[in-house]
C-alpha cells in the first residue's frame, strides 16, 4: 500500500519568526501535522483490511476517518509551502490580475479572506480557492478539514484557524496572529499553484455561464 509521508518544510522552525515562533511551527509540524498523516495511513490500512475480508459495516466510519486525516495532510501540506521566511507584499502577474478580475482588487480579497478567517465557529481553515466550473477565484471556509468545501475547488492558499496553529504565541488574539500572516506569505508558491489548478477540466457540459457584456449573449463555460 503506498502510504502517505510528513513533508519535511523548507526553512528552519524559527525561520518564520517573529511573526511565527519556532516551538510554534515545531509542535505543529511533529506532532500535529504528523498525527494526521499516521492516522490517514492507519485509517487506510483498516479501510483495506475490511475490504479483503469484505467487511462493510465499518467502512462510512473508516471513510470519514480517511476524510480527516488526509485533509489535514494535505492542508498543513500547503500551508507550509504557502509561508516564506522572505515573504509578504503582494502577488504580481497573472494571479493579482485574477484577483483584481475576481474581487474587485488586492485589498479587497484581503478583508474577504480575513473576515472569512476571523469568523469560523470551531476549528478550521480559510482558504483561496480556484473554482473550475465558473473559472474563478473564491474565497471558503472549511470546518474541521473537509466539511463545507466547494466540490472541485482547488486550494490555493490556506490559512489555520485551530487553535494549535497560533495560541501558544498569539492565546486569544487571532487577529494579531491573522495579521502576522500577510508578512509570510509566498505568492509565487501561490501563483504558481494557481497555474496548474487552471489546467483541471472535468469534462462537464452546460453547468455553468458566462456573464457577457450588455448586449452579448451569455455563452456557455467550455470545459
Amino acid at each position: 500500500m503506498n502510504r502517505y509521508l510528513l513533508p519535511d518544510l523548507f526553512y528552519d522552525y524559527g525561520a518564520l519568526e517573529p511573526h511565527l515562533s519556532g516551538k510554534i511551527m515545531e509542535l505543529h509540524h511533529d506532532k500535529h501535522h504528523r498525527a494526521y498523516v499516521d492516522g490517514a495511513n492507519r485509517a487506510m490500512e483498516e479501510l483495506l483490511e475490511e475490504r479483503r475480508a469484505q467487511n462493510f459495516s465499518e467502512v462510512a466510519w473508516l471513510e470519514r476517518l480517511v476524510a480527516f486525516n488526509v485533509s489535514g495532510h494535505v492542508l498543513h501540506s500547503i500551508f507550509w509551502q504557502n509561508l516564506s521566511p522572505d515573504g509578504g507584499g503582494r502577488p504580481n502577474g497573472e494571479l493579482l490580475t485574477a484577483m483584481k478580475r475576481d474581487f474587485g482588487s488586492f485589498e479587497v480579497f484581503k478583508k474577504q479572506i480575513v473576515s472569512v478567517a476571523s469568523t469560523i465557529m470551531g476549528s478550521g481553515w480559510a482558504a483561496l480557492v480556484w473554482d473550475p466550473i465558473l473559472g474563478r477565484l473564491a474565497t471558503i471556509q472549511i470546518h474541521d478539514h473537509q466539511s463545507e468545501v466547494i466540490q472541485a475547488s482547488t486550494p490555493l492558499l490556506v490559512i489555520d484557524v485551530w487553535e494549535h496553529a497560533y495560541y501558544l504565541q498569539y492565546q486569544t488574539d487571532k487577529a494579531k496572529y491573522l495579521a502576522a500572516l500577510w508578512d509570510l506569505w509566498h505568492w509565487d508558491d501561490v501563483a504558481q499553484r494557481y497555474a496548474h489548478a487552471q489546467r483541471l477540466n472535468l469534462g462537464l457540459q452546460g453547468v455553468a455561464q458566462i456573464p457577457q457584456p450588455a448586449g452579448r449573449p451569455s455563452l456557455e463555460l467550455p470545459l
